[in-house]
This record gives structure tokens, sequence and C-alpha cells, in this order.
């Protein structure tokens, strides 16, 4: 994604739970200036560094941070721990520890008087025990003062060709807005030879054992036909699960864990790479050139894009936030 060439303005964001900063890049993009992140994942720390510089204080687990310790900053954002929510997860909760980092950020809120947030998670969290999760986060955010809004977005209404749903909390103490905030609308999706552009993407023998196994399980067996498959440049192919699952126009949601992702180019079985992935979640061509010159292992790019916010969705959630303040 390019940079827009925005007018900076005066307001500060601290990255929390910041991954490899698909976020901060939103927020950049919608003109704010980052005063620091929190991040103890140390391959995404060290990632985030690589991107960006080290200029900025990683505050660490931000259930350790005690908020008088900030710097006074005007926009919280954090994608927080999704795993613990998530459909291909084991859905635990707040039960999981992981589920009480909505705690540590209503701490730091408060404690702060943080004029704005924008917080990120799995579609899942919605329906979580029932929706109740859901209302509890939100309840306790507006028990804080906020108003919260959300909406479920996916990346693929935001110019990127990825079919990725999550949910967005927006929240803004009410006396700091000139009128009232509303979610994006969407825009026109770009096509994925934009995004598959990598020549030394590795290729998949389909004559691969493996592979031939694959295609001749119970659920796969007599479904597809190699050949014809081939034939179809841009045509993205899913071997996560057990059965094969084919896409035209986008490809399926990246994830952190689970790789497996093929497209076909040129007649060949190609294995989405990690340069692509970041691509694909919205980060700038630089960004992704820069990764794949310091050869960083390609799985391990795979899993930070997997895990990491989708840029143009941040910044244009950003940005019309930005245009509602006083």
């Amino acid at each position: 994604m390019k940079s827009l060439d925005l007018k900076r303005n005066n307001k500060k964001f601290i990255d929390f739970c910041a991954g490899i900063g698909g976020g901060r890049l939103g927020l950049l993009d919608a003109g704010l200036s980052c005063a620091g992140y929190s991040e103890i994942d140390m391959k995404a720390s060290d990632t985030y560094r690589f991107f960006y510089g080290d200029s900025e204080c990683n505050y660490g687990d931000l259930m350790d941070i005690n908020p008088d310790t900030l710097p006074d900053f005007d926009v919280l954002i954090a994608g927080f721990p999704c795993q613990t929510f998530s459909i291909v997860g084991k859905r635990e909760g707040f039960e999981d520890s992981r589920g009480q980092v909505i705690y540590g950020l209503c701490k730091i809120l408060k404690k702060k008087e943080v004029p704005y947030f924008i917080l990120e998670n799995v579609k899942g969290l919605i329906n979580h025990d029932k929706g109740r999760t859901f209302k509890k986060i939100t309840d306790e955010l507006s028990r804080l003062g906020y108003c919260v809004k959300s909406k479920v977005l996916d990346s693929s209404d935001f110019g990127v060709p990825q079919m990725r749903e999550r949910v967005y909390i927006v929240g803004y103490l009410k006396d700091n807005l000139k009128k009232d905030f509303v979610f994006p609308a969407s825009v026109p999706m770009k096509s994925l030879n934009n995004y598959l552009i990598d020549d030394n993407s590795d290729c998949l023998d389909i004559n691969d054992k493996t592979f031939q196994k694959y295609l001749n399980n119970k659920y796969n067996k007599g479904r597809f036909d190699i050949n014809d498959i081939l034939k179809q440049d841009y045509l993205v192919i899913d071997t996560r699960q057990s059965d094969l699952r084919l896409y035209k126009d986008k490809c399926p949601t990246l994830r952190t864990g689970r790789h497996g992702i093929l497209y076909v180019k040129d007649g060949k079985l190609k294995k989405l790479s990690g340069f692509e992935a970041l691509l694909l979640q919205g980060f700038p061509l630089e960004l992704a050139k820069k990764a794949k010159g310091a050869n960083i292992a390609n799985n391990r790019l795979l899993s930070l894009a997997g895990n990491a916010m989708t840029v143009n969705v941040i910044q244009a959630i950003a940005k019309n936030l930005m245009e509602c303040c006083k």
C-alpha cells in the first residue's frame, strides 16, 4: 500500500500487541506519529525494529506496564490476542490468560485518559460464549466513558484481494469528536496479479508423492483435474484443509500457524511466499522487498504476516476517525 500524501497532525499513538506493525502503518498513513510500541514475541519485535528502526521504546508485556511510565498519547491501537477467541483455536476466551489482555488495555486507557482507540480481533469474538464475551468487553470500555462502535470488515473490501473478516472496535471519549464516527465504506479490490509477483517463490512438483496422496484422499479423489487447474493463471489453491479449495479472485485468510496456499502461474503451482503475504496484508512493496533482501526465513514471514493487521483497513478506519476529531 502506498503511503498517502496526508498532512501530518500532532496526534500520537502507541502500538500495543504490535506484531510487525500493520496497525502502525495504517495510522502513519492517516497522518499520526508513533510514540512507542508493545510486543512480547521477540521474532515479531525484531522484525518490527528491522522495518521501522530502533528509535522507539518497546514497552514489553502490556500486562506489566505501569501506565505512569508511558508518554501521553492520543490513540491506542491493539490487535489483542485472538487465538483464545478464534474458531481455529480452543475458544477458551477469558479462561485463557491471553483473554485477560483486554483488561490490561483498559487499565492503560483509564489511567492515561486516552482519547481514542482502535482494537482488532477475529470475527469469532462476537459470538464467543453466545455473545457474552463481546458484551463484557464493550461494556467495560463503555464504563470507562467511551462511545464504542464495532463492525466486522473484510480486508477484500479495502483494496487487497484477501478474504479476511475481522471485528474492529473503535472508541472515543464523547467530548473529543466534532461529529459522529462512521466506519469507512468499501473500495474496489485490486487484482491478484498485483500481489502474486515473487519470481523466486518455490514451485510444487505436481508429481510429489505427498501432494498426489492429498489429491487422492477421500475428500478430493476424482474431484479435480490438475491439468485443467494448471491452465488457470492466478487461481488460488488452499491445501490447509483435508479438502482442496479453489479461489478465482481472492486469497483465503492468511493465518499464523497454517501455511499451504498455492497459486497457478505460467502453468506451474507456486507456493505463496512470505513476501507475497506481506503485500496481501497491505504492507508496502519497499518493506516486503526489505524483508526478502534480508533473507528472513519464508515460514517466519508467512507466520508474522498471518498475525498482522491489514494496513488498508486500519488506514481507512483511522482516516475516518481523524476527520471526526475536534
